[in-house]
């Protein structure tokens, strides 16, 4: 795995990475992700069918990868005794030398009209150069013309990862090849494979054959199904079975063939929790002996440590990498507080509890792994209780754990859920494929910035890197996992390579277009942008206006609207700048092309009401995961969009119960109030919501009562806005009242009063 380096005393190339310079010709390249530094020249290299390949002396053995180009072609490889008298035509792999100025992991790409010459210190960077100049074939409209070019490109973070799980859907060899491929193109260079879950143990262990007659396979295909239908497993053979399983031969395969693409493969064998599977063949491995009852092992009982280190032996003499993980993750510790084994380990151990006790197991499973000279990652619970003294963690609960683990002096890679989950949404949910929850669009995976402030300056380094997880609870598919893998994982390769400072959303908005035909061309099944317009307003109470805004996923999109709450048309007003509203006012908005609407007409209501920053009363406070801005956020003139952890929707368990204060009597037209329902993740409309008036804020009078009409059926994303006409009533206090039933959480807004 490459070292996070600083350049320090090359002070041409620390010149070009604070300045990086592009110059632009009349066929602009779009790489991704960004090089430090690129000059684009005048002219082509056109490949001929046949190419001659110079290479130094060193490189003699690496020559073999330019055969992945699509269009370099080669016979014999000529090796170079000395730069001095190089031929005029060509492709030319060359050692860097002192005069280069070249950073360890960096390399130089050199594009002229009779010769490509490419300048590395190993390996990896032939291959980074081969990944942008088969990028480059693939972005533009002649494959075989190089436009003349001048790189000079090194990567910001060493790890810059994606991770896929296996576990929830089975998937072929053939699949995980091609997403190497892919990652390769955007220089990844870490394949995190999730090989073992509760859904199905994944890969062979001879010692233990059982993981894959039986754990590799359950009676349903699709995870959904199996899950809601009593989670069983089918022996290898029952017609019914569905799933499978890699061979270690496989797995080997795999590797290298991930490592001649210069990925690094990192298995993770769940342990203590997320053992479902093995606990159901091995059920005297749980705290309950009993199968289908626990999905943790029994910390207490030592076969279960035999088990461990014996499945990781066969796990470490397939995979060479540095890293092996071990998950960590949710571990429900209920079982262990009323198992006499547990309770005696941690008794015997003096340990403080059962935080205490999967620390032990992790400490325990690290000590084993580094006599074998491997090193701990995991997920960030294996902060609890206390972290092993040389793990690594994986942030993915936030960016807590990251900051807590660097600030301690250990290593961590940042995958925080909000900016790096692909299992959620990519837009608004409604229309699209079921997908776990939550959104995640393009622009915010792009947004993300790797190191958090509360990291201390000596600490920074500590960050290794970032990486997206791709959850397939709802990917049964491999064309459904391209689908919510592409494009974020570009976006992914950008923000591990290209320094923060650096990175400019609409310039790779810009880069990006010219993607698509690289994902067209390779037969991806990639997200497309939406022609749907996103309306966003922002209520300033100083000035006691709204400021609205409108954005498209397309690209320099043609966006018309009108105000007067007709449709828009090819000849409504164009959008060019925000809007700033004093009154009440609805926008329609719709993307236009060829004076064509495309997509949909979107509709927003800024509404400037009475209500805004007046003061409200919780008598059912928000949850503290979901606050968005407390008391602030329900009377402030501003909606939440499609995901209820925007900042904007604030999140309730139990009844919704809040009371507004007008200070004095108010005439009072209308209130309403949005409630979003999402049942997957558990967020339900109220039952019913109702209003309460009064005088004194002492004593309410019920004044109306509003029923749900929306079933909890659906599955998709749902709103309801319960309206209430007040005709001119007077009062000075409003109770607001939603009956949550369900149990869930309840989600709204804005409480929006005339």
């Amino acid at each position: 795995m490459e070292k996070k380096k600083f350049s320090a005393g090359l002070f041409l190339w620390a010149f070009l990475c604070l300045c990086p310079t592009i110059v632009f010709a009349q066929d602009s390249l779009s790489i991704i992700p960004a090089p430090t530094f690129l000059e684009e020249k005048t002219g082509y290299f056109q490949y001929p069918e046949l190419v001659d390949v110079y290479v130094s002396q060193d490189f003699v053995e690496d020559a073999t990868i330019l055969r992945n180009h699509p269009y370099i072609h080669f016979e014999e490889v000529h090796k170079l005794k000395s730069r001095k008298k190089m031929p005029e035509q060509g492709v030319f792999l060359l050692k860097a030398e002192a005069e280069d100025r070249l950073p360890e992991n960096a390399y130089q790409l050199d594009v002229d009209t009779g010769k490509i010459t490419i300048i590395a210190h190993h390996r990896q960077g032939l291959i980074y150069a081969l990944a942008t100049l088969t990028q480059i074939a693939y972005t533009q409209s002649n494959a075989r013309l190089v436009p003349a070019v001048s790189i000079k490109d090194e990567p910001s973070f060493a790890y810059r990862g994606l991770m896929l799980d296996v576990s929830r859907h089975f998937y072929p060899l053939s699949f995980l090849k091609r997403m190497i491929d892919l990652m390769a193109l955007y220089k990844l260079n870490t394949f995190h494979w999730h090989l073992t879950d509760g859904a199905g143990w994944r890969l062979e262990i001879k010692k233990y054959p059982e993981l894959t007659q039986n754990a590799a396979w359950r009676n349903y295909p699709r995870w959904k199904d199996w899950w809601n239908s009593g989670r069983r497993y089918l022996e290898m053979g029952d017609p019914n079975a569905s799933g499978g399983y890699y061979t270690q031969e496989e797995a080997r395969e795999f590797i290298a063939y991930a490592a001649e693409k210069g990925i690094t493969v990192i298995p993770e064998i769940e342990m203590p929790g997320h053992s479902e599977e093995v606990l159901a063949v091995f059920p005297q491995l749980s705290c309950s002996g009993e199968a289908y009852k626990n999905a943790e092992f029994c910390i207490g009982n030592d076969e279960t440590f035999s088990f461990m280190t014996e499945v990781l032996d066969e796990v470490m003499a397939i995979f060479p990498s540095q890293y092996i993980h071990i998950g960590g993750d949710e571990a429900d510790k209920k079982a262990w507080k009323s198992c006499p084994k547990c309770q005696q380990r941690i008794k015997s151990e003096g340990l403080a509890n059962e935080e205490g006790l999967q620390s032990y197991a992790i400490k325990r499973i690290e000590a084993y792994l580094k006599e074998k000279g491997r090193k701990l990652i995991g997920w960030d619970e294996i902060l609890e209780g206390g972290i092993a003294p040389e793990a690594t963690v994986m942030s993915w609960r936030g960016e807590q754990g990251g900051i807590e683990a660097a600030n301690a002096g250990h290593d961590v890679i940042m995958t925080p859920g909000a900016y790096l989950y692909f299992d959620s949404y990519q837009s608004n949910p409604i229309g699209q494929p079921e997908a776990m929850g939550g959104l995640l669009p393009l622009e915010k995976v792009y947004a993300y910035h790797p190191i958090p402030a509360e990291i201390a300056a000596d600490q920074q380094k500590h960050i290794l890197g970032v990486q997206a997880n791709v959850w397939t609870e709802y990917m049964p598919t491999q064309e459904q996992v391209e689908y919510m893998v592409f494009p974020r994982a570009i976006a992914l390769a950008e923000v591990g390579w290209t320094a923060s400072d650096k990175r400019v959303w609409q310039d790779f908005k810009k880069r990006l277009q010219k993607h698509y035909l690289l994902l067209q061309r390779l037969h991806v099944n990639y997200y497309k942008p939406t022609y749907d317009v996103s309306i966003v307003g922002k209520y300033d109470i100083g000035a006691k206006k709204a400021i609205v805004t409108m954005t498209s996923e397309q690209y320099n999109a043609e966006i018309r609207y009108t105000t007067d709450g007709s449709d828009p048309t090819a000849t409504s007003t164009l959008y060019i700048d925000s809007l700033s509203l004093v009154n009440t006012t609805t926008i329609k908005a719709a993307v236009f092309r060829d004076s064509v609407r495309f997509g949909k007409v979107a509709e927003f209501t800024a509404d400037i009401h009475k209500g805004i920053g007046k003061k409200i009363i919780y008598n059912n406070k928000w949850n503290e995961k979901y606050p968005a801005k407390s008391d602030m956020s329900l009377l402030n003139g501003q909606y939440g969009g499609l995901s209820y952890g925007d900042g904007e929707w604030q999140g309730f368990l139990g009844d919704f119960d809040v009371t507004l204060d007008f200070e004095r009597r108010e005439e009072l037209h209308q209130i309403k109030l949005r409630f979003m329902q999402l049942p997957g993740p558990g967020v339900y409309i109220p039952d019913n919501v109702k209003i309460l008036a009064s005088d004194d804020g002492k004593h309410f009078r019920e004044m109306q009562k509003v029923d749900n009409d929306v079933s909890t059926a659906d599955p998709s994303l749902q709103f309801k806005t319960f309206s209430f006409d007040l005709e001119g009533r007077l009062a000075r206090y409003i109770r607001i009242v939603g009956q949550n039933e369900m149990k869930g959480f309840l989600f709204t807004d804005e409480i929006v009063v005339y």
